[in-house]
């Protein structure tokens, strides 16, 4: 199962984590699980590569967290990314819920 959590701090996204494997496939062929990597990984590159917004961000196996300042979340730019991704795991995880899910936190 994977879990995708976004974080929000006044209302503003600052964050998501992605845990665990999907488990809908065997390890290396789960295009679910690749799907879900694919988008979390482009909000990094969205983030840090094209925006030059500087974030925190974790990735290992199985694991990715992406994080910024509340000051940087006040860019629209980097709600836009958010939103987008957000909008995507919803998208690509609708019919899978016995293999991902996704929640917004307020923190």
């Amino acid at each position: 199962m994977t879990k995708i959590t976004f974080y929000k701090k006044n209302n503003l996204f600052i964050g998501f984590e992605v845990k665990g494997h999907t488990g809908k496939d065997e390890y290396g062929k789960d295009l679910l699980c690749a799907q879900l990597s694919t988008v979390a990984q482009l909000a990094i590159v969205g983030i840090e590569d094209v925006l030059k917004v500087k974030a925190f961000h974790e990735i290992s196996d199985g694991y990715l967290k992406i994080s910024i300042n509340e000051k940087d979340s006040n860019n629209n730019d980097t709600q836009v990314i958010f939103k987008t991704c957000q909008e995507s795991f919803k998208s690509i995880i609708i019919g899978e819920e016995k293999f991902a899910n996704l929640e917004v936190k307020n923190v």
